[in-house]
């Protein structure tokens, strides 16, 4: 911004000079010029006032001094140099003066000034000053040097000016732009001080406004999950805890597959409330990293949790992998919701057989969740959140699946619209080898 000003300012005083001085340089030649002619006409008027007719017969003549650097001389009808300085035989503009008028005019390298001496109605003579145009040049070239000069300075005081008033503008607004990169950082304390340029000014209290409301409204974000969080661990641990205790002391065989039913369920919404908890903390905020499984272990504790689900709908649910090591581990908890959010979309929107399928790429694992349904819209509006289509639904398992895989550091994308499919990338970490197989 501080060079576009200063171009600005540049050009602009730039432009301004042109059109000044280019016009007051063609106006001091011609004066200069003008002034000279005038001076040459009145030493041969002043010359022609002293005359006497009587110079035909042989009267001596005293012209006046000349000009500074210029000649002055009488010249009879027959165009020879009587009295005075200037060419022995008068020249062109000496012809036309003999017509009795004043003549102006160049001869050689000369200014030249005629002036007729007239008596009893006759033009007796001619009084010719010449000076030479090189000494008019001269000062014009000196007079248009002073001018380029000031010029010059105009334009230097311009540039001083401009750059001051660029740093007056732009220092507010490299002052806003740390502050909302310090921002982005995190620091959510910052604000923009203000300036002494009023639009600035509005444009940083918009800011800082701005900024206390998302401030606020992260505040209360984060209050109500903790808050959320904190009053549902409790009664979710007593359930627990009652479900435990009656599966100690109740013996009925009938009533034990439902309580261990309820019991895993229990556990499952406590660690999804644990997750979610982790995923809305700030970042400025410590995280503890999700337990590590086997992707062969994971696949099988989803299948044990969905298979079900899917039976008393009619339909099947296949899962297998695809040459996936022992040793290959991913974080469990988020996984296994993100996972969870997909079956639960296959079940509820798609059709036919659910296929979850794991892939090993090596340093990240892909798993793949196809049924026999198709994918309406635009692909990349199912992850906003709120977004339904035209299906029933709040909208926030896709959003919130995203996240979960983005704080993962993986992907969660659309495979396909038709069959539907869903393609989630993890980050993998390799088993450490125990003190026994490194030798």
């Amino acid at each position: 911004m501080r060079q576009r000003v200063v171009r600005v300012a540049l050009t602009a005083a730039l432009v301004a000079v042109v059109l000044l001085a280019v016009p007051l340089a063609l106006a001091i030649r011609s004066t200069l010029y003008a002034d000279q002619r005038d001076t040459l006409e009145r030493a041969a008027l002043s010359g022609a006032v002293r005359v006497s007719p009587d110079y035909v017969t042989g009267d001596p003549v005293e012209l006046p001094r000349p000009p500074a650097g210029g000649r002055l001389g009488l010249y009879d009808p027959a165009l020879r140099l009587r009295a005075g300085t200037g060419p022995r035989t008068g020249d062109t503009v000496v012809r036309r003066a003999l017509a009795a008028e004043v003549v102006r005019g160049r001869s050689g390298g000369d200014l030249v000034a005629a002036v007729p001496v007239s008596h009893d109605e006759q033009v007796i003579g001619v009084v010719r000053a010449s000076s030479p145009a090189s000494a008019v040049r001269d000062r014009v070239l000196l007079a248009w040097a002073v001018l380029a000069g000031v010029c010059v300075l105009a334009l230097t005081v311009a540039v001083l000016v401009a750059r001051r008033q660029a740093r007056v503008l732009a220092a507010p607004l490299e002052d806003l732009s740390r502050h909302s990169r310090a921002v982005t950082a995190g620091d959510l304390s910052a604000r923009a001080a203000p300036s002494s340029v009023a639009e600035i000014d509005q444009v940083a209290r918009t800011h800082n406004e701005m900024l206390h409301s998302l401030t606020e409204l992260l505040r209360h974000e984060r209050d109500f999950t903790a808050n959320a969080s904190h009053q549902l661990r409790t009664p979710l641990t007593g359930l627990q805890l009652t479900l435990e205790a009656g599966l100690v002391q109740d013996d009925d065989t009938r009533l034990r597959p439902a309580l261990e039913e309820a019991l895993a369920t229990t556990r499952r919404l406590h660690g999804t409330v644990e997750e979610v908890l982790r995923l809305s903390r700030s970042r400025d905020l410590p995280r503890r990293p999700a337990p590590d499984t086997s992707v062969a272990r994971l696949l099988d504790e989803t299948e044990e949790r969905w298979h079900g689900l899917f039976a008393r709908d009619g339909r099947r649910l296949e899962y297998g992998t695809r040459e996936a090591p022992d040793d290959v581990r991913v974080p469990g908890a988020p996984v296994t919701e993100i996972l969870g959010v997909l079956l639960d979309n296959a079940r509820v929107h798609g059709h036919g057989t659910v296929r979850l399928t794991a892939r090993d790429l090596g340093d990240a694992v892909a798993f793949d969740v196809t049924d026999e349904g198709a994918v309406d819209g635009e692909g990349a509006r199912l992850f906003d959140r709120g977004h339904v289509g035209a299906g029933a639904g709040s909208g926030i398992g896709l959003s919130l699946a995203r996240d979960l895989a983005v704080s993962l550091g993986g992907r969660l994308s659309l495979a396909s619209s038709r069959p539907a499919g869903f393609t989630l990338l993890v980050p993998v970490r390799q088993e450490e080898a125990g003190p026994e197989d490194r030798g």
